[in-house]
Protein backbone atom coordinates (compact mmCIF):
# COMPACT_ATOMS: atom_id res chain seq x y z
CA UNK A 1 0.00 0.00 0.00
CA UNK A 2 1.32 3.42 -1.03
CA UNK A 3 0.99 6.43 1.29
CA UNK A 4 0.20 9.88 -0.06
CA UNK A 5 0.41 13.01 2.11
CA UNK A 6 -1.63 15.96 0.80
CA UNK A 7 -0.82 19.58 1.68
CA UNK A 8 -3.29 22.36 0.92
CA UNK A 9 -5.82 24.83 2.27
CA UNK A 10 -8.07 22.16 3.76
CA UNK A 11 -10.29 22.12 6.82
CA UNK A 12 -11.26 25.80 6.55
CA UNK A 13 -14.79 25.07 5.29
CA UNK A 14 -14.04 26.65 1.92
CA UNK A 15 -16.28 24.84 -0.54
CA UNK A 16 -13.88 25.25 -3.43
CA UNK A 17 -10.89 23.84 -1.60
CA UNK A 18 -12.93 20.99 -0.13
CA UNK A 19 -14.20 20.22 -3.64
CA UNK A 20 -10.62 20.08 -4.91
CA UNK A 21 -9.69 17.61 -2.20
CA UNK A 22 -12.83 15.55 -2.87
CA UNK A 23 -12.08 15.49 -6.60
CA UNK A 24 -8.44 14.53 -6.08
CA UNK A 25 -9.39 11.68 -3.76
CA UNK A 26 -12.16 10.50 -6.08
CA UNK A 27 -9.99 10.15 -9.18
CA UNK A 28 -6.89 8.85 -7.38
CA UNK A 29 -8.96 6.19 -5.61
CA UNK A 30 -10.57 5.23 -8.91
CA UNK A 31 -7.14 4.74 -10.47
CA UNK A 32 -5.69 2.88 -7.47
CA UNK A 33 -7.95 1.64 -4.69
CA UNK A 34 -4.99 0.63 -2.49
CA UNK A 35 -3.71 4.16 -1.88
CA UNK A 36 -3.74 5.50 1.68
CA UNK A 37 -4.17 9.25 2.20
CA UNK A 38 -3.27 11.67 4.98
CA UNK A 39 -4.27 15.32 4.69
CA UNK A 40 -2.63 18.27 6.43
CA UNK A 41 -5.65 20.20 7.69
CA UNK A 42 -6.63 23.28 9.65
CA UNK A 43 -9.31 21.12 11.25
CA UNK A 44 -8.27 17.45 11.22
CA UNK A 45 -11.50 16.10 12.71
CA UNK A 46 -13.58 17.96 10.12
CA UNK A 47 -11.38 16.62 7.30
CA UNK A 48 -11.50 13.06 8.63
CA UNK A 49 -15.28 13.13 8.82
CA UNK A 50 -15.91 14.85 5.49
CA UNK A 51 -13.38 13.00 3.34
CA UNK A 52 -12.85 9.67 5.13
CA UNK A 53 -9.07 10.10 5.34
CA UNK A 54 -6.45 10.36 8.03
CA UNK A 55 -5.56 13.97 8.87
CA UNK A 56 -2.96 15.89 10.83
CA UNK A 57 -3.05 19.47 12.16
CA UNK A 58 -1.37 22.02 9.93
CA UNK A 59 0.76 23.49 12.75
CA UNK A 60 1.74 20.15 14.31
CA UNK A 61 5.19 20.11 12.71
CA UNK A 62 6.40 16.98 14.50
CA UNK A 63 3.38 14.98 13.33
CA UNK A 64 3.77 16.39 9.81
CA UNK A 65 7.43 15.30 9.72
CA UNK A 66 6.40 11.84 10.93
CA UNK A 67 3.82 11.63 8.12
CA UNK A 68 6.39 12.85 5.57
CA UNK A 69 8.79 10.11 6.65
CA UNK A 70 6.13 7.44 6.08
CA UNK A 71 4.88 8.93 2.80
CA UNK A 72 5.73 7.70 -0.68
CA UNK A 73 4.59 10.99 -2.19
CA UNK A 74 3.79 14.52 -1.02
CA UNK A 75 1.11 16.21 -3.09
CA UNK A 76 1.03 20.00 -2.73
CA UNK A 77 -2.24 21.29 -4.07
CA UNK A 78 -4.48 22.00 -5.68
CA UNK A 79 -5.42 25.63 -5.61
CA UNK A 80 -3.52 28.90 -5.39
CA UNK A 81 -1.13 27.90 -2.63
CA UNK A 82 2.04 29.37 -4.11
CA UNK A 83 1.27 33.07 -4.27
CA UNK A 84 1.79 35.95 -1.87
CA UNK A 85 -1.00 38.37 -2.76
CA UNK A 86 -3.71 37.11 -0.40
CA UNK A 87 -1.18 36.17 2.30
CA UNK A 88 2.59 36.51 2.48
CA UNK A 89 3.02 33.96 5.25
CA UNK A 90 1.08 31.16 3.58
CA UNK A 91 3.54 31.04 0.66
CA UNK A 92 6.40 30.25 3.03
CA UNK A 93 4.32 27.73 4.94
CA UNK A 94 3.48 25.68 1.84
CA UNK A 95 7.03 25.99 0.53
CA UNK A 96 8.24 24.87 3.95
CA UNK A 97 6.20 21.65 3.76
CA UNK A 98 7.61 20.99 0.29
CA UNK A 99 11.16 21.67 1.49
CA UNK A 100 10.78 19.24 4.41
CA UNK A 101 9.75 16.51 1.99
CA UNK A 102 12.74 17.31 -0.21
CA UNK A 103 15.11 17.20 2.78
CA UNK A 104 13.84 13.72 3.70
CA UNK A 105 14.13 12.47 0.13
CA UNK A 106 10.44 12.06 -0.60
CA UNK A 107 8.85 12.45 -4.00
CA UNK A 108 7.00 15.75 -4.38
CA UNK A 109 4.33 16.76 -6.86
CA UNK A 110 2.68 20.14 -7.28
CA UNK A 111 -0.84 19.04 -8.24
CA UNK A 112 -2.86 21.32 -10.55
CA UNK A 113 -1.63 24.44 -8.82
CA UNK A 114 -2.45 28.00 -9.73
CA UNK A 115 0.98 29.64 -9.48
CA UNK A 116 1.43 33.28 -8.60
CA UNK A 117 1.49 36.13 -8.50
CA UNK A 118 4.81 35.98 -6.62
CA UNK A 119 5.91 39.46 -5.52
CA UNK A 120 9.31 40.47 -4.15
CA UNK A 121 12.90 39.39 -4.85
CA UNK A 122 13.22 37.10 -1.81
CA UNK A 123 9.96 35.30 -2.57
CA UNK A 124 11.02 34.84 -6.19
CA UNK A 125 14.39 33.39 -5.16
CA UNK A 126 13.03 30.95 -2.59
CA UNK A 127 10.37 29.79 -5.07
CA UNK A 128 13.11 29.12 -7.61
CA UNK A 129 15.26 27.28 -5.05
CA UNK A 130 12.57 25.00 -3.61
CA UNK A 131 10.25 24.39 -6.54
CA UNK A 132 13.09 23.56 -8.94
CA UNK A 133 13.77 20.55 -6.70
CA UNK A 134 10.34 18.90 -6.84
CA UNK A 135 9.77 15.85 -9.04
CA UNK A 136 6.71 16.88 -11.00
CA UNK A 137 4.56 19.97 -11.54
CA UNK A 138 1.10 20.23 -13.04
CA UNK A 139 -0.54 23.66 -13.26
CA UNK A 140 -4.17 24.40 -13.92
CA UNK A 141 -3.77 27.18 -16.50
CA UNK A 142 -1.36 28.81 -18.94
CA UNK A 143 -0.97 31.86 -16.71
CA UNK A 144 0.60 29.62 -14.06
CA UNK A 145 2.86 28.10 -16.69
CA UNK A 146 4.04 31.58 -17.65
CA UNK A 147 4.70 32.40 -13.99
CA UNK A 148 6.91 29.32 -13.66
CA UNK A 149 8.82 30.40 -16.75
CA UNK A 150 9.28 33.89 -15.32
CA UNK A 151 10.60 32.35 -12.09
CA UNK A 152 13.04 30.20 -14.13
CA UNK A 153 11.59 26.99 -12.72
CA UNK A 154 12.56 24.53 -15.45
CA UNK A 155 14.14 21.45 -13.83
CA UNK A 156 11.04 19.36 -12.94
CA UNK A 157 8.73 17.90 -15.54
CA UNK A 158 5.94 20.45 -16.04
CA UNK A 159 2.50 19.92 -17.55
CA UNK A 160 -0.36 22.36 -18.07
CA UNK A 161 -3.52 20.50 -17.09
CA UNK A 162 -6.72 21.76 -15.44
CA UNK A 163 -8.31 22.34 -12.05
CA UNK A 164 -8.90 19.04 -10.18
CA UNK A 165 -12.61 19.79 -9.70
CA UNK A 166 -13.19 19.52 -13.45
CA UNK A 167 -12.55 15.77 -13.13
CA UNK A 168 -15.33 15.27 -10.60
CA UNK A 169 -18.49 13.51 -11.76
CA UNK A 170 -21.71 15.45 -12.24
CA UNK A 171 -24.43 14.55 -9.75
CA UNK A 172 -28.19 14.11 -9.64
CA UNK A 173 -30.34 17.22 -9.10
CA UNK A 174 -32.38 15.45 -6.42
CA UNK A 175 -30.42 16.75 -3.41
CA UNK A 176 -30.49 20.28 -4.76
CA UNK A 177 -34.23 20.17 -5.33
CA UNK A 178 -34.80 18.87 -1.79
CA UNK A 179 -32.74 21.71 -0.31
CA UNK A 180 -34.51 24.33 -2.43
CA UNK A 181 -37.88 22.87 -1.47
CA UNK A 182 -36.94 23.29 2.19
CA UNK A 183 -36.54 27.02 1.45
CA UNK A 184 -39.94 27.00 -0.35
CA UNK A 185 -38.23 27.45 -3.72
CA UNK A 186 -39.84 25.74 -6.71
CA UNK A 187 -39.30 25.95 -10.44
CA UNK A 188 -41.94 28.48 -11.48
CA UNK A 189 -39.27 31.16 -11.96
CA UNK A 190 -35.81 31.47 -13.49
CA UNK A 191 -33.35 30.43 -10.79
CA UNK A 192 -30.36 32.77 -10.77
CA UNK A 193 -27.64 31.49 -8.50
CA UNK A 194 -25.23 34.03 -7.04
CA UNK A 195 -21.94 33.25 -5.31
CA UNK A 196 -20.30 36.23 -3.62
CA UNK A 197 -17.30 36.94 -1.43
CA UNK A 198 -15.87 40.02 0.23
CA UNK A 199 -12.65 41.44 -1.24
CA UNK A 200 -11.12 44.78 -2.18
CA UNK A 201 -13.69 47.00 -3.94
CA UNK A 202 -16.46 44.63 -2.82
CA UNK A 203 -18.78 47.50 -1.84
CA UNK A 204 -18.66 48.98 -5.34
CA UNK A 205 -19.40 45.60 -6.92
CA UNK A 206 -22.11 44.87 -4.38
CA UNK A 207 -24.07 48.00 -5.29
CA UNK A 208 -23.93 47.18 -9.00
CA UNK A 209 -24.87 43.56 -8.35
CA UNK A 210 -27.87 44.58 -6.24
CA UNK A 211 -29.13 46.89 -8.99
CA UNK A 212 -28.81 44.14 -11.61
CA UNK A 213 -30.45 41.48 -9.44
CA UNK A 214 -33.38 43.73 -8.59
CA UNK A 215 -33.92 44.46 -12.27
CA UNK A 216 -33.79 40.74 -13.10
CA UNK A 217 -36.30 39.95 -10.36
CA UNK A 218 -38.66 42.63 -11.65
CA UNK A 219 -38.34 42.17 -15.40
CA UNK A 220 -37.43 38.50 -15.91
CA UNK A 221 -39.39 36.65 -13.23
CA UNK A 222 -36.07 35.72 -11.60
CA UNK A 223 -35.65 34.00 -8.24
CA UNK A 224 -32.35 35.16 -6.76
CA UNK A 225 -30.61 32.45 -4.75
CA UNK A 226 -27.33 33.04 -2.94
CA UNK A 227 -25.05 29.99 -2.77
CA UNK A 228 -22.30 30.22 -0.12
CA UNK A 229 -19.01 28.55 -1.09
CA UNK A 230 -17.21 29.33 2.18
CA UNK A 231 -19.07 28.94 5.46
CA UNK A 232 -19.88 31.18 7.25
CA UNK A 233 -18.02 34.05 5.56
CA UNK A 234 -19.94 33.91 2.27
CA UNK A 235 -23.25 33.69 4.13
CA UNK A 236 -22.50 37.06 5.74
CA UNK A 237 -21.57 38.59 2.37
CA UNK A 238 -24.74 37.18 0.82
CA UNK A 239 -26.99 38.37 3.65
CA UNK A 240 -25.59 41.89 3.47
CA UNK A 241 -26.28 41.89 -0.28
CA UNK A 242 -29.80 40.53 0.11
CA UNK A 243 -30.58 43.22 2.67
CA UNK A 244 -29.78 45.92 0.09
CA UNK A 245 -32.19 44.50 -2.47
CA UNK A 246 -35.69 45.88 -2.93
CA UNK A 247 -36.97 42.48 -4.05
CA UNK A 248 -37.01 39.23 -2.12
CA UNK A 249 -34.10 36.83 -2.44
CA UNK A 250 -32.98 33.68 -0.65
CA UNK A 251 -29.70 33.04 1.13
CA UNK A 252 -28.94 29.34 1.60
CA UNK A 253 -27.38 29.88 5.01
CA UNK A 254 -25.89 26.42 5.48
CA UNK A 255 -22.69 24.52 4.88
CA UNK A 256 -23.13 22.00 2.08
CA UNK A 257 -21.13 18.99 0.99
CA UNK A 258 -19.43 19.07 -2.40
CA UNK A 259 -22.13 16.80 -3.84
CA UNK A 260 -24.94 18.96 -2.43
CA UNK A 261 -23.40 22.16 -3.79
CA UNK A 262 -22.92 20.60 -7.22
CA UNK A 263 -26.57 19.55 -7.17
CA UNK A 264 -27.70 23.04 -6.13
CA UNK A 265 -25.67 24.67 -8.89
CA UNK A 266 -27.16 22.16 -11.33
CA UNK A 267 -30.65 23.40 -10.39
CA UNK A 268 -29.82 26.96 -11.45
CA UNK A 269 -30.75 28.41 -14.83
CA UNK A 270 -27.62 30.56 -14.65
CA UNK A 271 -24.84 31.24 -12.16
CA UNK A 272 -23.22 34.61 -11.41
CA UNK A 273 -20.06 34.14 -9.38
CA UNK A 274 -17.06 35.83 -7.85
CA UNK A 275 -15.87 32.43 -6.56
CA UNK A 276 -13.74 30.36 -8.96
CA UNK A 277 -15.02 26.98 -7.91
CA UNK A 278 -18.65 27.99 -8.16
CA UNK A 279 -17.88 28.71 -11.83
CA UNK A 280 -16.15 25.35 -12.16
CA UNK A 281 -19.17 23.65 -10.53
CA UNK A 282 -21.31 25.28 -13.21
CA UNK A 283 -19.00 23.82 -15.85
CA UNK A 284 -19.25 20.35 -14.31
CA UNK A 285 -23.06 20.61 -14.13
CA UNK A 286 -23.42 22.22 -17.59
CA UNK A 287 -24.98 25.41 -16.25
CA UNK A 288 -24.39 28.77 -17.99
CA UNK A 289 -22.04 30.94 -15.95
CA UNK A 290 -20.97 34.57 -15.63
CA UNK A 291 -17.85 35.48 -13.69
CA UNK A 292 -16.79 38.65 -11.91
CA UNK A 293 -13.05 38.74 -11.31
CA UNK A 294 -11.20 39.48 -8.08
CA UNK A 295 -8.09 37.48 -8.97
CA UNK A 296 -6.27 36.41 -12.18
CA UNK A 297 -7.43 32.82 -11.64
CA UNK A 298 -10.97 33.87 -12.63
CA UNK A 299 -9.79 35.26 -15.98
CA UNK A 300 -7.54 32.24 -16.50
CA UNK A 301 -10.37 29.75 -16.05
CA UNK A 302 -12.88 31.69 -18.15
CA UNK A 303 -10.26 32.09 -20.87
CA UNK A 304 -9.81 28.31 -20.91
CA UNK A 305 -13.45 27.94 -21.99
CA UNK A 306 -13.25 30.93 -24.34
CA UNK A 307 -15.23 33.29 -22.12
CA UNK A 308 -14.49 36.62 -20.47
CA UNK A 309 -15.45 38.01 -17.05
CA UNK A 310 -18.20 40.61 -16.82
CA UNK A 311 -15.59 42.85 -15.23
CA UNK A 312 -13.67 43.16 -12.00
CA UNK A 313 -14.98 43.98 -8.53
CA UNK A 314 -13.79 47.51 -9.20
CA UNK A 315 -15.31 48.16 -12.61
CA UNK A 316 -18.24 45.78 -13.17
CA UNK A 317 -21.55 47.53 -13.85
CA UNK A 318 -25.18 46.61 -13.28
CA UNK A 319 -25.77 46.96 -17.01
CA UNK A 320 -23.07 44.40 -17.87
CA UNK A 321 -24.41 41.94 -15.30
CA UNK A 322 -28.03 42.34 -16.46
CA UNK A 323 -27.17 42.15 -20.17
CA UNK A 324 -24.93 39.13 -19.63
CA UNK A 325 -27.69 37.23 -17.83
CA UNK A 326 -30.31 38.13 -20.47
CA UNK A 327 -28.06 36.96 -23.29
CA UNK A 328 -27.60 33.54 -21.71
CA UNK A 329 -31.20 33.14 -20.58
CA UNK A 330 -32.47 34.01 -24.05
CA UNK A 331 -30.16 31.46 -25.64
CA UNK A 332 -32.05 28.69 -23.78
CA UNK A 333 -28.87 26.61 -23.63
CA UNK A 334 -25.38 26.57 -22.23
CA UNK A 335 -23.18 28.91 -24.27
CA UNK A 336 -19.95 27.36 -23.06
CA UNK A 337 -17.60 25.70 -25.48
CA UNK A 338 -18.53 22.11 -24.65
CA UNK A 339 -15.51 20.66 -26.43
CA UNK A 340 -13.27 22.87 -24.32
CA UNK A 341 -14.91 21.67 -21.11
CA UNK A 342 -14.52 18.05 -22.23
CA UNK A 343 -10.84 18.68 -22.93
CA UNK A 344 -10.40 20.30 -19.50
CA UNK A 345 -11.99 17.27 -17.86
CA UNK A 346 -9.47 15.02 -19.62
CA UNK A 347 -6.64 17.28 -18.47
CA UNK A 348 -7.96 17.23 -14.89
CA UNK A 349 -7.78 13.44 -14.98
CA UNK A 350 -4.22 13.70 -16.28
CA UNK A 351 -3.16 15.16 -12.92
CA UNK A 352 -4.10 11.92 -11.18
CA UNK A 353 -2.58 9.68 -13.83
CA UNK A 354 0.73 11.51 -13.57
CA UNK A 355 0.62 11.23 -9.76
CA UNK A 356 0.08 7.46 -10.01
CA UNK A 357 2.95 7.14 -12.49
CA UNK A 358 5.23 9.10 -10.17
CA UNK A 359 4.39 7.09 -7.05
CA UNK A 360 4.98 3.82 -8.89
CA UNK A 361 8.45 4.80 -10.08
CA UNK A 362 11.29 3.29 -8.10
Amino acid sequence: MKNILISGYYGSKNGGDEAMLAAMLEVLRELDSDLKFTVISMNPEYTKKRHKVDAVAWLDIFSIIKKILSADLLISGGGSLLQNVTSRRSLYYYLGIIFLAEIFGRKVMLYAQGIGPILGNFANKIMNFIVNRVDLITVRDHGSLEELQRLKITKPKIFCTADPVLAIKSVSLDDGKKILSKYSLHEEKNFIGVSVRKWSHWESCQNELVAALDKLAEEKNAEIIFLPMQFPEDVKAAESTAELMKNNSTVLAEEFSTSEMLSLVGCMDILISIRLHALIFAGVMNVPMLGISYDPKIERFLDSIEEKPLGTLENVTAEKIFDGVIKKLDAKKNLHNESQLKNLRELAWKNARLAIELINKF
